[in-house]
């Protein structure tokens, strides 16, 4: 005969829901703990430590942020748009997610390995093969994520706050990466 008794009071869902509620920017567990009213202990039950729920929470954002269709060689630049507006309206809707993903830090290898392999995906339709696709990525989520940290995180811009839409216009132009000219003002064959 099966144990009965209650219900769970936890489950992964309702402790990322809950971490997204409070936003992440001076979040501890001890305060998730008292935001889910259970006590420290068991949360440590569900997530061992501040790095799983970061994962947890990447994993859910990622899902969120991937646009349903996959990209095509006619839509892939449109795709890529979709994909930065996501993010940009999820990672600056939880304060200090935008902040945490502009600052180094260890990435989930299966939110972030997914969102990499769908982007690489984009640019690889657009014409860049293997290593330029690769590098297409890394300039377009740096570009993308340095931005929404710098403008979630108090940066003093003056009076002209910079324009989201500008920016990824100007971004997605410059994209897929192609192989650099030889400046004369650099060293031949440089790369950094």
């Amino acid at each position: 005969m099966a144990k009965v008794g209650r219900p769970a009071r936890l489950n992964r869902e309702r402790i990322v829901e809950a971490a997204l509620e409070t936003g992440l920017d001076t979040l501890t567990m001890r305060e998730l703990a008292t935001r889910l009213e259970v006590s420290h202990s068991a949360l440590y039950r569900w997530v061992r430590d501040r790095d799983e729920l970061f994962d947890l929470v990447s994993e859910v954002m990622v899902g969120r942020i991937l646009p349903e269709k996959e990209p095509t060689p006619d839509s892939w630049r449109d795709w890529l748009a979709e994909l930065a507006w996501s993010m940009h309206d999820e990672f600056l809707s939880v304060p200090g997610y935008a902040a945490r993903v502009a600052a180094p830090h260890r990435h989930n290898p299966v939110s972030y390995g997914l969102l990499r392999d769908r982007a690489t995906l984009a640019f690889e339709l657009a014409g860049a093969d293997g290593e330029l696709a690769v590098q297409s990525w890394h300039i377009f989520s740096i570009g993308v994520i340095t931005w929404l940290g710098a403008q979630q995180g108090a940066h003093d811009f003056g009076p002209t706050q910079p324009r989201f839409d500008l920016y990824l216009d100007t971004l997605l132009r410059g994209l897929p990466a192609r192989l650099p000219v030889e400046h004369p003002s650099g060293p031949p064959g440089r790369r950094d």
